[in-house]
């Protein structure tokens, strides 16, 4: 008996085994209907009795593993509303890396060196006028390389 308990245990919690299990129940089910109308045992009270029987705890399983399915997906939506998923990536990130405010003074996201010579710079996928001290508005596609420039040069920012 301690054989088929631990057979129970080990299966009942696979939801996938015990899919199949019913659905084979089931092919079986489909094809006794045919079989007991050929044989006559469908005017056996014992056979219809027993086929039922069979019917209820069919329904009841199938039920059942409805019901663990949902309470399995309902503790997950709680323990994932429960999980604050970006903040814990952010606060991993500020652990990780050694990122410091930005003082006062920056301009911008992709500052030039202050000493860098005014002139376009490649910046975010595009050339940018950078005057020496600061970045202006003044932007261009990266295709077309402002030959024409006022510096002349290109180099890339940080």
């Amino acid at each position: 008996m301690s054989v088929m308990k631990s057979l129970w245990a080990s299966v009942q919690g696979d939801p996938v085994f015990m899919r199949r299990i019913n659905g084979w129940l089931t092919i079986f089910w489909i094809v006794m209907i045919p079989v007991s109308l050929a044989t006559g045992w469908v005017s056996s009270v014992v056979y219809v009795s027993a086929l039922s029987l069979w019917a209820l705890v069919s329904g009841h399983w199938s039920a059942w593993q409805a019901a663990r399915v949902e309470v399995a997906q309902q503790q997950e939506a709680r323990r994932r509303e429960q999980e604050d998923l970006a903040g814990d990536v952010v606060d991993r990130l500020v652990q990780q890396t050694d990122v410091q405010p930005a003082d006062e003074t920056s301009t911008a996201a992709h500052d030039v060196a202050p000493s860098a010579p005014a002139g376009w710079y490649e910046q975010r996928g595009r050339l940018r006028w950078w005057t020496g001290t600061e970045w202006s508005q003044r932007t261009s596609p990266l295709s077309s390389a402002h030959e024409a420039g006022a510096s002349g040069e290109r180099a890339s920012g940080p």
